[in-house]
């Protein structure tokens, strides 16, 4: 049985190289392919920093906002929304990646620059912690798959995308669950049970990278296009995001019990 990255943007069907001729054929059918110019690593790298530095552009913006008691939640929300809409567009259509990557940081920036604001005012210094922490488990991470230390199988893919299934199930349910009978999901509060399930996806999540740095590296082996560099950043920026958002959470719950 074959299971892939859940991440839209790391699946094996988008890295490969059929699926991705067959998309930039879509861009125009005179245009012909400059295969010359194909994915790397450093490529990616690259592009991954510019990213993040975009990212870092926008939550500076909205961070800036907030504490000089400006509407920050207005442009936070609208970033989260327009940065939804270009991930769904780079997903179904990988060779825009390079126009649509750039706006996706800026935007979710600008979310995260919001919420982030939101946790600093009532937990100082837990913004600056979240930032540490996902930092070093990014490059724990990446020190294990380079070292090859976890190595990345059908096996090791199959527990990872059934727990991170679980996860966006439980998810939807909660909150949906919320709406309707208008209960409090547990993994809200700061209960045991609650930082047990904070802990528990924040390791989902740390496997993900995994999943990611082989799915870029296949990328890589398989010849893929200059602009699947950008595609691989981007698909590798959503689970930075999401891992950052989940150990706001975890110190948070941590603080609050203090």
């Amino acid at each position: 049985m074959n299971f892939n990255s859940k991440n839209p943007f790391l699946s094996n069907k988008r890295f490969s190289s059929n699926a991705v001729s067959r998309a930039s054929e879509q861009v125009h059918e005179a245009k012909i392919i400059d295969y010359n110019q194909e994915m790397t690593i450093s490529g990616t790298i690259n592009k991954t920093a510019i990213l993040f530095l975009l990212l870092c552009a926008g939550a500076m913006l909205t961070w800036w906002m907030a504490f000089n008691e400006m509407n920050a939640m207005l442009p936070a929300i609208g970033g989260a929304i327009i940065a939804l809409i270009l991930v769904i567009i780079s997903a179904f259509k990988p060779q825009a990646s390079p126009y649509l990557a750039p706006g996706y940081a800026f935007f979710e920036g600008l979310f995260i620059g919001g919420i982030s604001a939101i946790f600093e005012a009532k937990f100082p210094g837990i913004v600056l912690n979240a930032v540490g922490a996902t930092l070093v488990t990014f490059l724990v991470c990446l020190g294990l798959y380079k070292f090859k230390i976890v190595k990345v199988n059908e096996q090791f893919r199959s527990v990872v995308i059934a727990a991170t299934l679980a996860i966006a199930t439980y998810y939807l349910f909660s909150w949906l669950a919320s709406l309707i009978f208008n209960f409090t999901p547990v993994h809200y509060g700061n209960g045991m049970m609650s930082i047990g399930i904070s802990v528990f996806v924040i390791i989902v999540a740390a496997l993900n990278l995994f999943l990611d740095f082989d799915q870029i590296e296949r990328g890589v082996q398989e010849r893929m296009p200059k602009f699947m560099e950008w595609y691989g950043a981007m698909g590798l920026m959503v689970t930075l995001v999401w891992l950052y958002i989940e150990f706001l959470r975890l110190l948070s719950k941590l603080a609050s019990k203090d």
